[in-house]
This record gives C-alpha cells, sequence and structure tokens, in this order.
C-alpha cells in the first residue's frame, strides 16, 4: 500500500563501481539483464552505469562488448583506480533519473533486489538500505569487524542500520544534493540524508558468497571508517558554524591557563614551593597560546565556510515541500528525465 501522495517509482538509475572484476561480469551482465526486463514488466524505465574504477584486467574490453547489445547499459571508465567512493560519485554525476541505486559488481549483492528497494522507497522513505543479514562471509575478518563498525555508527550517528557497509541501497536524487564524497564516505550517505530530514528505511536482501576474483576489502580499512564516521560528525555538528567547535576548545584550554596560574600563585605563597619548581609555568603558558590559536583558527574557518556558501550559492538547507493557495509542490518528487 502506497502512502497518499507518493508517486511510484517508474525511473531509476542502477551505479555498479567495478574494479577487476572480468570473471564476474559476463555473470553479472545476464542477471542484469534479467533485473531490467523484470522492471520493464513493470513500467520502470532502467539504466546502467557502470563505472570502471581503473581496472587493469580484461574489464574495460568486457564493458565496451556490452554496450554494444545493451541499450540500457552506459559505462565510463576512471583514468586509474580512485576508489570506490569516487567511482560512486562520477556515477551519482552520470546518473539521470531520479531514484538512484549502487550495488558491488562482485555478485554478491543480487540485482533482483533493486524491485524490493523501489517498493520499499515508494511506501514514502528517500533511503532504503540493504541489510545482509545472512551474510556469506568470513566470521573473524569481515563479519565481527562490520558487526561492531555497525553498532558504532548507529550509536555515534544516531541512525541506526544494521549494515551500512552494504552497497545495495537506493536513493531520491533530492538526498544527495550538495553531497560530496571522498575517502570512504560512500558508505557514510545515509547519515548525510538522515542529517538533511530525509525517511531512511532498512530491508532484508539476499548476500551471496564471492565466487570470483578476490575481496578488496580487509582490516586495515577499520582506521579508515573511524576517522571517517569521527569527520562526518564534526561536519555535520559544526560545518556551518566552525567557530563553535574551536571557539570553545579555544576558551577551554584558556580556562586551564587560568587555572594552572592560580595554582602555580597558590605553591608559590602557600604551598612552600617556587614557580621554577613546578611544570605549572610552562603549562600556563602553553594553555593560553593553544586558546588563543585555536580561536584564531575557529575565525579562518568561519570566514572559508561562509566565503565558500556565499560563493558558490549553496543552500544550508533543503525544502521538502513548498504550499500555496492550499496546493502543495513536493519538490522531492522531481520528475524523471526520460529520455529516448
Amino acid at each position: 500500500m502506497y502512502d497518499a501522495g507518493v508517486n511510484p517509482t517508474r525511473a531509476v538509475s542502477i551505479l555498479i563501481p567495478c574494479y577487476n572484476e572480468a570473471e564476474s561480469l559476463p555473470h553479472l551482465l545476464r542477471k542484469l539483464d534479467a533485473t531490467v526486463a523484470t522492471l520493464g514488466e513493470r513500467g520502470v524505465t532502467t539504466e546502467v552505469i557502470l563505472v570502471d574504477d581503473g581496472s587493469h584486467d580484461d574489464s574495460r574490453r568486457l564493458l565496451r562488448e556490452a554496450t554494444r547489445e545493451r541499450p540500457y547499459l552506459r559505462t565510463i571508465h576512471l583514468a586509474r583506480n580512485f576508489g570506490q567512493t569516487a567511482a560512486m560519485a562520477a556515477g551519482f554525476d552520470a546518473a539521470r533519473f531520479d531514484v538512484v541505486v549502487p550495488l558491488d559488481a562482485d555478485l554478491q549483492n543480487d540485482p533482483a533486489d533493486v524491485a524490493a528497494l523501489l517498493d520499499k522507497l515508494d511506501q514514502g522513505f528517500d533511503v532504503v538500505s540493504g541489510w545482509r543479514r545472512q551474510r556469506k562471509d568470513m566470521l573473524v575478518t569481515r563479519k565481527i569487524p562490520s558487526w561492531i563498525a555497525n553498532a558504532l555508527i548507529s550509536v555515534v550517528s544516531g541512525v541506526r542500520l544494521h549494515d551500512y557497509g552494504c552497497t545495495l541501497k537506493a536513493y531520491r536524487r533530492f538526498v544527495l544534493q550538495g553531497v560530496h564524497l571522498y575517502g570512504e564516505m560512500h558508505r557514510f550517505i545515509p547519515i548525510y540524508a538522515a542529517q538533511r530530514g530525509a525517511r531512511v528505511a532498512e530491508i532484508e536482501v539476499t548476500h551471496h558468497a564471492r565466487q570470483y576474483g578476490r575481496t578488496k576489502y580487509g582490516l586495515g580499512r577499520i582506521p579508515n571508517v573511524l576517522l571517517d564516521l569521527a569527520l562526518a560528525q564534526m561536519l555535520w555538528k559544526y560545518g556551518t558554524k566552525p567557530m563553535h567547535l574551536f571557539g570553545k576548545f579555544g576558551l577551554l584550554s584558556m580556562g586551564l591557563s587560568l587555572l594552572f596560574f592560580l595554582t602555580m600563585v597558590w605553591y608559590k605563597f602557600w604551598g612552600g614551593k617556587d614557580f621554577v619548581a613546578t611544570p605549572l609555568p610552562h603549562l600556563t603558558v602553553l594553555s593560553f597560546l593553544v586558546g588563543c590559536l585555536s580561536v584564531l583558527l575557529g575565525l579562518l574557518a568561519e570566514m572559508t565556510m561562509r566565503t565558500y556558501y556565499e560563493s558558490s550559492q549553496t543552500a544550508t538547507y533543503v525544502v521538502r515541500e513548498t504550499c500555496s493557495g492550499g496546493e502543495a509542490t513536493d519538490l522531492s518528487q522531481t520528475p524523471p528525465q526520460v529520455t529516448s
């Protein structure tokens, strides 16, 4: 049952980053053929964008040949391996339709689940995240670190999802406007969307064991995820008011400087110790200088932030709906740009 005022999805861009997946591509393309046909029967116009992230196997040739017999398929070939986030950003920029669905090229995500994501999206949600509940991966190196990371991200961000690492998600295009992806930030798109007022849901999706090629993920990515999580939260809370972050730290440091100074004076007159007998003079000066520098850094960040927003004419808000004369216009439901 669709919510009132929510139009069924009629056009979708499926985005697939690809890096050295020549073995899996023929099988993936066959599954995509079936998925596009199934969606077509439901009246959904579909395009598939495969982004070759600088592969050095036979992926580029296979993709070029695949476009000759598949009108729905477009490929983008990056100059070198920029990473999954950059590949997804390139796909988002190239997508033509109102709904974007990324998935992995290694066949662990099932393209057949796209229909279920669209059904959930049409119930009034802006983001639908896949949950690999029955995950077919190694317990110690993949599952346990993932469980810990998902719990930590959910607590820190306030957006409760079981599986941030699942690439298979569905986004309405308006929640991605103004979102620029760097580093390993693609996994945090639901957080960005929720912070901009998007309605986020989660459904279970199929997960298959990897049959071809080698995984590109390992335990070495954990520090990157933690650092990107800290960055995402700082940008959300203080991205438009950096002075509040640096200024508070600066005032705290100056307060500590005053405390060190008073303690130093107490030791001098009542504690029986000279200034040079304690590290307090050094701590006083150091804390005061750090406080001053933090306030100045906050001022510089504030000027940079305001210059960015004013010069780029980027809004600090997202409008979902306008209303005039009793008639509401839902700005999140932009009509798909279907071209023949």
